[in-house]
């Protein structure tokens, strides 16, 4: 489970049990790093998820507050020089304490994870080292273009027929081909190599699909947008969440954070010249590649933060392995 805010955090205190994917350690004053190591070791291994610390582990959990990791950048840059993964860490304020997550990623498809020679996994609440029969199955994995792959059991028909007309018609304008104009769905998706025998790829249901065929078969290809007046704003002014192809609401982001786009003036000689505080291009492009370069096996959606001065595209995980 990924957590990253307080919303998030309280719904997670209320688990029965920790998992694979979750661990709380109520660390008031300080946390061993060694051991954070070993649980992020543990937690990549396992497909990713998230260590809590500032939270008792037995329940009914209570948020006790940490003191631990003042210096994130620090705990962050030791973690990758261990592990050679990016692991995150949000700070969450609330009102009985500063809580840590430290969000980490899946391990990558057949590279299994160590600290100092140790592969190690989750067993309940504990840690123990992977048999070898279970490294044998993880180096067998093979690296694919999950994009590329087949959504089993979708048709044409969890895809958008509104926004594939869209992007026909802008690939016809965009390559001067007059045939392309006069192809139906069917030929448009299969010249664009986003089927496979006629069945969607999941490529195709990131840019086209429908809101009930993303939330069904891929649920963490959402994007998240949030406005505040202020980086010290915990509560936003507004929150539109998008849980559908992109070509559906790209063009609805882009509105959204015009809405709010104070014009900054800059003089050049005797002449002041008016300027959007955010270029459209440039905003365009960061969230085009939130799109495009992450690994839609990894938890997590985009989030688009906007501040009167200030835009943050932030994307789950790095480019898809190989």
């Amino acid at each position: 489970m990924i957590v990253r805010t307080e919303a998030e955090l309280r719904q997670a205190m209320l688990l029965q049990s920790e998992s694979e994917h979750l661990e709380f350690k109520e660390a008031k004053s300080d946390y061993d790093f060694d051991k954070l190591a070993d649980y992020c070791c543990a937690l990549a291994n396992e497909g990713g998820g998230s260590i809590i610390l500032g939270v008792t582990d037995k329940m009914p959990r209570r948020i006790v507050g940490t003191a631990a990791f003042t210096n994130l950048d620090r705990a962050k840059k030791g973690l990758f020089d261990r592990l050679h993964i990016r692991v995150e860490a949000a700070v969450i304020k609330t009102p009985d304490g500063r809580v840590l997550s430290f969000i980490v990623p899946g391990r990558p498809p057949g590279l299994p994870l160590h600290v100092n020679g140790r592969y190690l996994m989750r067993v309940g609440s504990s840690l123990t080292a992977m048999s070898p029969q279970q490294l044998a199955v993880i180096l067998q994995e093979r690296t694919t273009d999950f994009s590329a792959e087949p959504v089993t059991g979708t048709t044409i028909d969890a895809l958008d027929g509104g926004t594939i007309a869209e992007f026909r018609k802008r690939w016809h304008r965009k390559s001067g081909n007059a045939d392309i104009a006069r192809w139906n769905d069917a030929k448009t998706l299969a010249n664009a190599e986003l089927t496979v025998d006629g069945v969607p790829t999941y490529a195709a249901l990131i840019l086209f699909g429908t809101d009930k065929a993303v939330g069904r078969h891929l649920a963490q290809a959402e994007a998240v947008f949030e406005y505040r007046n202020s980086k010290a704003s915990l509560p936003y002014q507004q929150r539109v969440e998008f849980r559908r192809g992109f070509f559906a609401w790209m063009d609805e982001l882009w509105k959204l954070i015009n809405l709010r786009n104070e014009v900054q003036q800059f003089r050049e000689g005797l002449f002041k010249h008016d300027i959007p505080t955010f270029d459209e291009d440039s905003v365009r492009e960061a969230v085009l590649n939130a799109v495009s370069h992450r690994d839609y096996r990894n938890a997590g959606s985009i989030w688009i933060r906007q501040y009167p001065r200030l835009l943050e595209v932030e994307s789950p995980g790095g480019f898809p392995d190989g």
